[in-house]
């Protein structure tokens, strides 16, 4: 099991209490008590701590971070590390912005963007040692929007449910087109919590081609 120190609890804590204030006025979670918020939200985002891939990246960027998960708890619990938080909401941005400065939270940049649209640039394509994603997409259609960011060698880790196995099944042409492998289903470790939460591991192993991520909204409209 994950051990978060004082620190790291006080400064999740307080943001959590920002979301949870802003959410009154901006969508950013159906989750509003703070006992399920620490579980689904802030346990849920660090489960990775402890994988290899994740311990040996130095640039990490969250592709759809929503409300900031994982992306904000693993930079809290990694200050060594450089984060990229990607959303096409610059509401959602402008929160997490606020929040992470009166926090000093110094490792987090954040990127206003549809994944297809930042992921063609030179700034962002195969930039990136690890790519995390909690979106609420079909499998398919999120490595679409997040193997063009990794660079070859790096490492894709996908917050899934209990259906990750046939996901990935289903998922398997998308993953080979897009230059990624499936290594492992791992579980997220929430089974005392009553979550059956998996964490897909996909490494890159060949440059993603030139015409993918294909334009914004074809890859959830048409999944590979």
């Amino acid at each position: 099991m994950i051990q978060l120190t004082d620190e790291q609890n006080s400064i999740l804590d307080r943001y959590m209490a920002g979301i949870l204030a802003w959410n009154e006025k901006v969508n950013l979670t159906n989750i509003t008590d703070p006992a399920e918020f620490r579980v689904k939200h802030i346990l849920d985002s660090v489960m990775c701590l402890d994988f290899p891939e994740y311990v040996e990246a130095k640039t990490v960027i969250d592709v759809g971070t929503g409300g900031g998960f994982p992306g904000v708890p693993l930079a809290v619990c990694s200050p060594e590390k450089d984060f990229i938080l990607l959303d096409s909401l610059n509401k959602r941005l402008r929160i997490i912005g606020e929040l992470t400065d009166e926090l000093g939270i110094e490792n987090v940049s954040l990127v206003h963007s549809r994944a297809e649209d930042a992921a063609r640039t030179k700034e962002h394509r195969e930039r990136y040692d690890l790519c995390v994603s909690r979106a609420v997409s079909n499998l398919s259609t999120l490595l679409e929007y997040c193997l063009p960011f990794i660079k070859v060698g790096g490492h894709v880790l996908c917050y899934k449910g209990p259906d990750c196995e046939n996901e990935l099944r289903v998922a398997a042409k998308a993953l080979k087109t897009l230059g990624g492998e499936a290594v492992e289903i791992r579980d997220a470790g929430m089974e005392e919590y009553g979550l059956n939460h998996k964490i897909l591991v996909v490494k890159k192993v060949k440059a993603t081609p030139r015409p993918y991520p294909r334009k914004a909204g074809t890859p959830l409209k048409e999944p590979l």
